[in-house]
């Protein structure tokens, strides 16, 4: 795998625990002190994927071709027979 897949499957996976963590967090058997752990947790997870989606935002390629123009009036031709 080269390395936009690579940080591609790290995105999915830290997406997927962040969500696992969100249902565990509503589970009403967990303890204070294990709320608390998950919650520091999350937030690093949820930093190391702010990470990489800047990481991969920065590995996009430019757009190689010149900028779309903007809209401008064509100009006026007169056709007859």
């Amino acid at each position: 795998m080269n390395q936009p897949e690579v940080l591609e499957a790290d995105i999915r996976a830290l997406q997927q625990w962040l969500r696992d963590a969100w249902q565990q967090l509503g589970d009403p058997a967990l303890t204070t002190f294990s709320r608390r752990e998950l919650r520091n947790q999350m937030k690093q997870c949820s930093a190391d994927l702010r990470a990489c989606l800047q990481m991969a935002a920065e590995q996009r390629p430019e757009p190689s071709g010149p900028p779309i123009p903007p809209y401008s009036k064509p100009a006026l031709r007169i056709l007859s027979w």
